[in-house]
């Protein structure tokens, strides 16, 4: 007796007829179509298996019903492009949606290299240096008047030099003097520390700390020895070339201050009339 070999749906024989093998188990073509087949996004038929299943993430197409929904043209084997669940060949596409470049006013078509910056396209080939023309591709660029330069360009065509160094100031900087300095060369004369963002002064115009400058030139105080900066208001007596901060012209012997007062020498003493009643 001959052993039965049916469809493991229908239990129908498939003896000379054709068949599917689906997970180890014959299935006839019907029962095949009914459970397993794809349905095709265009026309809604099951996709048979005498027909073509084309598929985009998991989306299926008769091949036939595989074309662009503008055009309507083939997509078989071409490129094309998904918009909103609709698929466009490049022409419907770049019609409707692509950028145009600001450079060469073209569209630039799909799986082409385009550059972005801010709401501007170009091509890869018409992303140049207004200066040298040459592609800036991914390297570091400034834009000024709507043009766009590579950094060498732009230094050597519109950047400050430093007075300091006579390189090129590409970000931030100092003016001293109607003059342009890097922040990093912008230094006390002295001690070569950096002034920008601290106070500072001058002397025969270059530019001191108020440490320096104050160890340098300023005058010493007669009652404390300490430099009298005289900057930023710093209020000062000043008495036969000698000088005193005026929190120190006080009397040598009560401390009494003498500000606006009036006062005796006894050699390098200063003395309220007081105290110097005596003398």
């Amino acid at each position: 007796m001959t052993e039965r070999f049916d469809c493991h749906h229908c239990e129908e024989s498939l003896f000379g007829k054709k068949y599917i093998l689906r997970e180890e188990s014959p299935c006839c073509l019907a029962c095949f179509e009914a459970l397993y087949a794809s349905t095709c996004e265009e026309c809604g038929k099951p996709i048979g298996c005498d027909c073509k299943d084309l598929s985009y993430k998991d989306r299926h197409w008769h091949e036939a019903c595989f074309h662009c929904s503008r055009c309507k043209s083939s997509l078989v084997d071409k490129p094309f492009a998904a918009k909103e669940d609709q698929l466009l060949c490049t022409d419907c596409y770049s019609h409707e949606y692509s950028s145009k470049c600001q450079e060469c006013k073209k569209t630039i078509m799909p799986g082409t290299r385009k550059m972005e910056y801010k709401d501007s396209s170009w091509h890869e080939t018409c992303f140049v240096c207004r200066r040298c023309q040459q592609p800036i591709g991914t390297k570091s660029f400034i834009p000024k008047d709507n043009q766009n330069f590579c950094v060498p360009c732009y230094e050597k065509q519109y950047a400050l030099q430093c007075v300091q160094c006579q390189k090129p100031i590409t970000t931030g900087g100092v003016t001293y003097r109607e003059q342009p300095w890097h922040r990093e060369c912008f230094v006390c004369t002295a001690c070569k520390k950096p002034l920008s963002g601290q106070r500072f002064t001058s002397r025969e115009e270059f530019p001191y700390c108020l440490s320096c400058f104050c160890d340098l030139y300023a005058k010493k105080c007669a009652g404390c020895t300490n430099p009298i900066s005289g900057l930023g208001g710093t209020k000062y007596i000043s008495f036969e070339e000698r000088q005193w901060h005026n929190d120190c012209f006080n009397c040598k012997k009560c401390s009494l201050s003498l500000v606006g007062r009036g006062f005796l020498t006894e050699r390098d003493d200063i003395l309220c009339p007081d105290c110097g009643k005596d003398i």
